[in-house]
């Protein structure tokens, strides 16, 4: 078995400072991939950068939490503010999904309707994901596989993360908390294989997310598993509230950094790894999803 290592970055879009730090990081040839939030405030200044990158694969990032709806606020009421502003109440959002007819009703439209908006920017779909890792819900998990097979999409992001990583760079706590989420991993790497769709093997930033500097990428370099692997960043040239005010705590520029670090393109220069976005993953692999 061959090593396969997807290096990605989350939230393009967001901010004009998060897309320069993209592009300043598939420029340099180590980014290989971009999730784009496209209701993003940022979305058409990510679009046209995408459109320059010949290397830089472009996938969905979903905002179903802590972001902004594509839909209007009156379509969407029971998920959106009046400003169509999503919260990050996950876990009251989780019952309610559960709990409502109607509000899972809406969600499915806003979801659709995001994937609606990616066709229409003329860019390849590489993969999806959800902010957060939402599509952990069982619920967003399968609109998302219904949704994605109309659109024809079927790479996606599995939030599986080793525990030993959690553990040395977040701490105990941080290995707990992957340990319960492994049995929601499971049940959804077992849907996503019967509905037929690629995913990765191993993710890694999960547990340190905003804060995978230099140290932490060099610590998964030196242990990368046989397999597919995807790492994920949240680089830009600005960090913390000045992207958002819910990422007070991320290291933005720290990530960026690390990405252009000479010690982390020697190290993955000696992997001789296949590397890519997911497609180029799927087809080096001589897959298809025709």
């Amino acid at each position: 078995m061959l090593r396969h290592l997807i290096i990605t970055a989350d939230d393009f879009g967001l901010h004009e400072a998060v897309n320069e730090g993209i592009e300043l990081a598939s420029r340099a040839g180590i980014l290989t991939a971009a999730s784009l939030m496209i209701s993003g405030p940022a979305v058409e200044d990510a679009i046209r950068r995408a459109r320059r990158l010949p290397n830089l694969r472009v996938g969905l990032h979903l905002v179903l939490a802590d972001g902004q709806a594509s839909l209007a606020p009156s379509q969407i009421p029971g998920i959106a503010d009046g400003r169509g502003y999503i919260d990050d109440a996950m876990v009251a959002r989780s019952i309610r999904y559960f709990a409502s007819h109607s509000l899972r009703r809406q969600l499915e439209d806003e979801i659709r309707a995001q994937f609606s908006l990616f066709a229409r920017s003329g860019l390849t779909l590489d993969h999806v994901n959800v902010h957060k890792h939402f599509h952990l819900h069982p619920t967003i998990l399968g609109l998302l596989i219904r949704i994605a097979s109309e659109f024809g999409a079927r790479t996606v992001r599995v939030p599986n993360e080793p525990y030993w990583f959690a553990a040395a760079h977040a701490g105990p706590k941080a290995a707990v908390a992957a340990a319960l989420l492994k049995p929601w991993v499971l049940l959804m790497k077992q849907r996503l294989r019967s509905a037929q769709f690629f995913y990765n093997d191993f993710i890694f930033g999960l547990s340190t997310s905003g804060l995978m500097g230099e140290e932490q990428l060099l610590g998964v370099l030196a242990r990368l598993p046989l397999g597919i692997t995807e790492i994920y960043l949240h680089p830009a040239t600005l960090s913390g509230g000045a992207i958002a005010p819910t990422m007070r705590s991320y290291r933005h520029a720290g990530e960026l950094a690390a990405l252009l670090s000479p010690r982390v393109r020697s190290a993955i220069e000696a992997l001789n790894a296949q590397r890519g976005g997911y497609l180029d993953v799927l087809q080096q692999m001589g897959g298809s999803l025709a």
